[in-house]
């Protein structure tokens, strides 16, 4: 599709020096024959973000910007400045995409489809994911990150655990995001004690633990064995192999991080700025040039 539109998208957070979305939606530009351009809008929780958030929403509101992605600490303090959520936004409780439909501006979650379509690629992909459903899975963490990852697999019929170490935090979100009794969801302390009872086929990390520059830390008790029989999916992307992905995989384990993910809910959220759908194709060379920016 060519555009004569000059589109100009963005992404709120804190912190943003690493961020890869301006190469991603850059190239998704070029791909779909888009002029625009993708800057990034660093909003510290230490000062007075509520002055920067609204004015980014007024700019919305004139059609200065055509879309936004919201990340980490935001993607819950946003809703307030909304005026509609999507259906998924609303039943997740966090938002990562926002674009402006009849004048209202709406919020969108494309994380948990972008999970759930990653994770497929990774499950068809590994030889320790092949047990007969139902399937279970281990969340470390229970923020805006969590609450998607646990909606997509929750839904898909996975049996899920919530560990937080604030174990008040994982039974809100158990309570917030269980369908029904049938599918309870179960919230644990993430202390050695609790995760050496678990033996989940999956443990996803949904924390910002490791991240760069703290490349050296990890979410998973240093005295406690990964368990044997079990994948690992870890959101944190950049380094391109985390602590815990390195562990992971010296103990035999299948894992990867967020990478894919990224790509994917970022792939969506252009879609639904623009209308342009990405190929696989197109995917995995955003994919590939975005995996070259952080070696």
């Amino acid at each position: 599709m060519i555009s004569e539109t000059f589109y100009h998208f963005g992404l709120v957070g804190w912190p943003l020096d690493h961020s890869l979305s301006p190469i991603l939606h850059t190239n998704f530009m070029q791909a779909a024959g888009i002029n625009g351009r993708y800057d990034l809008y660093p909003v510290s929780p230490e000062q007075n973000r509520q002055n920067e958030l609204k004015s980014l929403f007024l700019r919305f509101r004139h059609k200065e910007l055509h879309g936004l992605n919201i990340t980490i600490p935001y993607k819950e303090t946003v809703l307030g400045y909304l005026d509609n959520l999507n259906p998924v936004a609303r039943d997740i409780g966090a938002v990562n995409t926002i674009y402006l439909h009849q004048n209202q501006l709406v919020g969108e979650n494309t994380d948990a489809s972008g999970f759930m379509a990653d994770l497929k690629w990774f499950i068809n992909n590994t030889q320790r994911l092949d047990k007969e459903e139902p399937k279970s899975v281990l969340i470390l963490g229970a923020g805006g990150s969590a609450r998607a990852i646990v909606y997509g697999l929750s839904r898909a019929g996975w049996q899920v655990t919530i560990a937080a170490r604030r174990l008040d935090q994982a039974q809100s979100l158990a309570r917030e995001l269980s369908q029904s009794d049938l599918f309870p969801l179960y919230p644990i302390p993430l202390t050695p004690a609790a995760l050496s009872n678990q033996i989940p086929d999956l443990i996803v990390n949904t924390t910002p633990v490791g991240m760069s520059p703290n490349i050296e830390a990890s979410p998973w008790p240093a005295e406690l064995a990964l368990p044997s029989h079990t994948s690992l999916y870890d959101l944190v992307y950049n380094p391109p192999v985390t602590k815990l992905v390195r562990r992971a995989q010296e103990a035999g384990l299948n894992a990867t991080t967020g990478l894919g993910m990224l790509v994917e809910q970022a792939a969506l959220a252009f879609e639904r700025w623009t209308g342009f759908h990405a190929s696989i194709e197109t995917k995995q060379m955003v994919k590939k040039l975005a995996s070259d920016q952080i070696r």
